[in-house]
């Protein structure tokens, strides 16, 4: 039996299985960031160096990376709801592993096992929520669906830090197990499966040949900051190996039968379209956020708590754009939400252009609040319109590419956005300390002269964190203003998504009642 029927599912097990599907998103949302915040207290507490503690990111990110692309084939060859069930079953598993890890061999490890079963779930997750719910409806269904994604990665760090203060680092790890086990006994009880094709041939070359591209490539952007990028051999060794494979994976794939990608899901406009857009909305909202938690807390000063509640601000805007979504796109074409939210996300981040010492915590507060709302309005419609014309045959491959290319993204984009943090704070500071000389009128006037003393040790040190201070802040406007014209220069591909009203159009309608 598949797993929806052409109208959707009863409306009873369609509303339990929402809450499964969604518990299962929340989980892996959440765990991509939940643990970043904890690093330096598993480092004190693992007897770990800064390098070694960094896998237990690395291991996980290129885990989940690579594990990403052969969900659809995984689902088709053994069955949707047996794929769901086994990796989270094993995400829980080894959540429960990391929080007794004893050492840091132990704990990569088992953030490793932790990527290759929470691969699966976002993509499986979406893909069921796609179903199970009617053509009219999958506005609503994505709506619901795109909460968890978004908001996870920004209540991440918040939770992550609150747990780590009142608890300990191991209930970052131990909050897994009761979302896990109602995920787990909720699709046993509610999910149908879907017909497995056992006739399925597994490419394993295309796969190891992606994988070795996806892995080290994700392993160059995220060690790159740490080694010192192509200055450092480790580097170029990642890089030459990502370049071999993803040569192999496409010269394979465009002269065999069965690809390990099916890429016939190119073959729609909207869906490229929506992939075009993810990689935007990957770097913007994964950026800021790498970008807004250093800032307010080693510039401006805020406390870790603090730091989350204001955080909280961007994922509250989010969830009233999404609800409000649902009823809008009845109305209003899914290119015009998806515009609208790129002019906030562009205003807001010309804001943060102007952020200094003298902004309010209120002024942060609201830009953050707005540009989630921003981020909101360009998600959601996106998320509906590039399933809404993909045959349903070939969703599971879709859903899958699509996290893929937003996960990719959004490590492109933190990379840049940090080496552009920290070459520009290198060169600001050389820059303005041309100015620190005995021969600056201001540096002379009685009240600056009697603090920033320079011929004594103190005002001299005094001096070096003002200058490093002042540049830091000169490099965060650069980095926001980069990414205010990358949403700038994406808003022309807008018109590129075909005119319909989300799913609730009757084109839109037919063209999912087609599918099914």
């Amino acid at each position: 039996m598949n797993a929806a029927a052409p109208g959707g599912a009863p409306a009873a097990r369609r509303a339990l299985l929402t809450v499964c599907a969604m518990t299962a998103t929340v989980m892996q949302a959440i765990d991509s960031t939940i643990a970043n915040v904890a690093l330096p207290y598993m480092q004190a507490s693992l007897s770990a160096t800064l390098d070694q503690i960094s896998w237990v990111l690395t291991s996980y990110i290129v885990a989940a990376a690579i594990m990403t692309t052969p969900v659809g084939w995984l689902s088709d060859r053994f069955g949707r709801k047996k794929l769901f069930v086994i990796c989270a079953s094993g995400f829980t598993i080894a959540s429960a592993l990391c929080a007794l890890a004893q050492n840091i061999e132990q704990i990569v490890m088992f953030r490793l096992m932790q990527g290759v079963f929470g691969a699966a779930l976002v993509p499986l997750s979406q893909a069921v929520m796609l179903d199970i719910y009617p053509a009219h409806q999958r506005a609503q269904a994505m709506s619901i669906w795109g909460m968890g994604v978004t908001l996870g990665p920004i209540m991440g760090p918040t939770l992550g830090g609150y747990l780590t203060d009142y608890f300990s680092w191991h209930w970052v790890f131990l909050i897994n197990l009761p979302i896990g086990l109602v995920t787990v006994f909720g699709l046993l009880a509610f999910m149908d499966e879907t017909r497995p094709r056992e006739n399925l041939r597994f490419d394993w070359f295309g796969f190891l040949a992606l994988a070795l591209g996806i892995g080290a490539f994700q392993l160059m952007l995220d060690r790159g900051e740490q080694v010192g990028w192509f200055s450092a051999t480790e580097t170029w060794i990642a890089a030459t190996a990502s370049c071999v494979g993803f040569y192999y994976f496409f010269a394979h794939s465009l002269t065999t039968d069965e690809p390990f990608v099916r890429f016939a899901i190119f073959t729609d406009k909207n869906y490229v379209i929506g992939c075009v857009f993810m990689v935007v909305v990957g770097v913007v909202l994964f950026s800021t956020m790498a970008l807004i938690v250093p800032f307010l807390q080693n510039l401006q000063g805020y406390p870790l708590t603090t730091t989350g509640i204001v955080l909280g601000s961007r994922g509250c805007g989010t969830l009233i754009a999404m609800l409000a979504l649902s009823r809008i796109m009845r109305y209003i074409e899914a290119r015009t939400c998806v515009l609208i939210g790129l002019a906030l996300t562009a205003w807001m981040l010309h804001e943060m252009v102007y952020f200094n010492a003298n902004t309010s915590q209120q002024t942060i507060f609201v830009t953050g609040t707005i540009q989630g709302f921003g981020l909101g309005f360009i998600f959601m419609p996106l998320a509906t319109v590039a399933f809404t014309t993909l045959p349903s045959h070939l969703r599971t491959d879709g859903t899958a590419i699509f996290t893929l290319i937003r996960n990719i993204s959004s490590s492109i984009g933190i990379s840049i956005v940090i080496a552009n943090l920290s070459r520009t704070t290198t060169e600001m500071h050389a820059y303005l300390s041309a100015f620190i000389s005995p021969f600056n009128d201001a540096l002379r006037a009685p009240d600056v002269a009697r603090t920033l003393d320079l011929s004594t040790d103190t005002g001299r040190a005094l001096a070096d964190q003002l200058l490093t201070q002042q540049a830091a802040y000169i490099a965060y406007s650069n980095d926001f203003a980069l990414l205010m014209w990358l949403t700038i220069a994406s808003m022309p591909f807008v018109f590129g998504i075909a005119k319909m009203h989300g799913a609730s159009s009757p084109r839109a309608g037919g063209a999912a009642a087609a599918a099914h």
